[in-house]
């Protein structure tokens, strides 16, 4: 059982994140990257729509990741 709950928590703790903390985290991060694809698909059809909405989106997630523990 230990090896389950470590599978569960190692990385978490190895970004000084909760499991939860860490899912938080993890889901955010999803929600933007779904937004970001979904104005991409729709500027690809729409060129005039989200010119810049993606690659914000992207900038910012970028920014968010490696600023993310100091």
């Amino acid at each position: 059982m230990q090896t389950l709950t470590r599978l569960f928590t190692e990385h978490p703790d190895s970004v000084d994140e909760t499991y939860f903390e860490h899912m938080r985290f993890a889901l955010s991060f999803a929600g933007l990257l779904l937004l970001a694809g979904l104005a991409a698909l729709c500027h690809a059809v729409l060129p005039f729509t989200f010119e810049k909405t993606a690659s914000r989106i992207i900038s910012k997630l970028h920014h968010r990741m490696h600023n993310r523990s100091k």
